[in-house]
């Protein structure tokens, strides 16, 4: 049930050993605040707010930042980081709740999405500029050269800097859910596999899905 996965020869060539990561969580339930969970929240809140973790999570999100600008817009990481520090983590639903942990306990970037809404295998690519995503809640996001996008086999599903669209967006009805993790530049690899690990774990634990697989790239 994993996705096929693809990485273009274009993005190989320029963003170099740049990784990327996938984990499917299949069956699952999206609670809105489960038996236990605002304990498991606390709990990983009160490791991400130590001083040195949270020093090392700033500077990537900092780097995360500084990508995004040299495309022209702005990471939003660095607000929901300073939030997060404040006020603790944001409550929604169940698969919202896991995509904002695993990105701030890991400091990088995550999307989360219905997986059955995907037409077919997923290529990570880079965008030709002039390229058009229709994102999440109407928006429309036109791509500039070398941005990093993920594509299926219909259309770009997601613009890294811009994000994703409303076709793949996550539910409540969602059973099958689709975390994926970007690194930029300066990111190191294992840091996605962190990050995807909170978000698969807290989808088995506390919405009864099945991790079908977290994979690196």
């Amino acid at each position: 049930m994993f996705p096929e996965f693809s990485i273009s020869t274009r993005y190989r060539e320029k963003y170099p050993g740049v990784g990327f990561g996938l984990t499917l969580i299949s069956g699952c339930q999206n609670n809105e605040n489960p038996p236990g969970f605002d304990q498991y929240k606390r709990k990983l809140l009160r490791k991400m707010r130590k001083r040195e973790t949270l020093a090392e999570i700033s500077a990537r999100i900092d780097t995360y930042a500084d990508f995004f600008q040299g495309f022209g817009f702005v990471c939003p990481l660095t607000q929901h980081l300073k939030r997060t520090i404040n006020s603790g983590f944001p409550r929604y639903d169940l698969i919202v709740d896991a995509h904002f942990m695993a990105e701030m306990c890991a400091g990088i970037l995550v999307a989360v999405t219905d997986y059955d809404r995907f037409d077919g295998n997923l290529t990570l690519d880079t965008a030709a500029a002039g390229e058009v995503c229709a994102g999440m809640g109407g928006r429309e996001f036109i791509t500039r050269e070398d941005e990093i996008v993920l594509r299926d086999e219909k259309e770009i599903v997601c613009v890294l800097c811009q994000g994703a669209d409303e076709k793949t967006r996550a539910r409540e009805n969602t059973t099958h859910v689709l975390f994926y993790a970007y690194a930029v530049p300066g990111i190191e690899s294992r840091y996605l596999k962190e990050g995807l690990t909170v978000a698969a774990e807290t989808m088995a634990e506390f919405g009864g899905g099945k991790v079908e697989g977290i994979e690196i790239y």
